[in-house]
């Protein structure tokens, strides 16, 4: 019930207040695992993306959101759960990968962390890993203009149009039989998602 109300709530706001635009929500399956692969540039790309998906998503964030009880009551509640960032977080990607299995979609950021300068940075091997674990497909996002409504150092927001676009779902199957063992496999998988999100950036150019 408290992931439908606010659910409802964000879209709202996103509809009404930034305009925003969804291309490709088809692509997205309506059922089964799934990784939802999004570039990063603001604190508001989790609700952004999250809003426009019509299924329940699941969502890593920063163990250090978890330290106050109330806000991290609202985020497990949100069907988020702890990530130590740059620690390779064995017990973040069990969970992931948990979750995956069971049929539930989730929104990650092969990124790792939100771009300064808006350019889309290197994959890390850690979406690779969960790819590979897992077996779900993976759709690519991209959203722009998040980035302007919240800037990075601001603290206001801004009525600024945004735009969420979803690629077609990529299988990695064949890759990861083909490559079993192959130490590059997780990093080749998050370089193979990056290209394809940098696909989608250039279709909005």
């Amino acid at each position: 019930m408290f992931y439908a109300v606010f659910h409802l709530i964000f879209f709202i706001i996103a509809k009404v207040f930034f305009r925003v635009k969804v291309i490709g929500h088809s692509n997205i399956p309506k059922k089964g695992g799934v990784i939802i692969a999004s570039n990063h540039v603001s604190y508001l790309d989790p609700p952004f993306v999250g809003c426009v998906i019509s299924r329940r998503v699941n969502y890593m964030a920063r163990d250090d959101l978890f330290r106050n009880p109330v806000f991290a009551w609202i985020l497990r509640k949100w069907k988020s759960f702890p990530v130590k960032r740059g620690t390779g977080d064995r017990g973040a990607i069990k969970e992931a990968v948990r979750r995956l299995k069971k049929g539930e979609p989730m929104l990650l950021f092969p990124e790792g962390t939100r771009s300064r300068d808006g350019r889309l940075r290197e994959g890390k091997a850690g979406v690779g890993i969960i790819v590979a674990l897992s077996g779900v497909k993976v759709v690519p996002a991209y959203i722009k203009g998040s980035e302007e409504v919240l800037p990075r150092d601001s603290k206001r927001l801004r009525f600024k149009k945004v735009i969420v676009s979803f690629g077609k779902p990529i299988d990695f199957t064949g890759m990861i039989e083909e490559n079993r063992g192959n130490k590059d496999l997780y990093s080749d998988i998050s370089k193979r998602i990056m290209e394809r999100i940098a696909e989608l950036k250039e279709e909005l150019l």
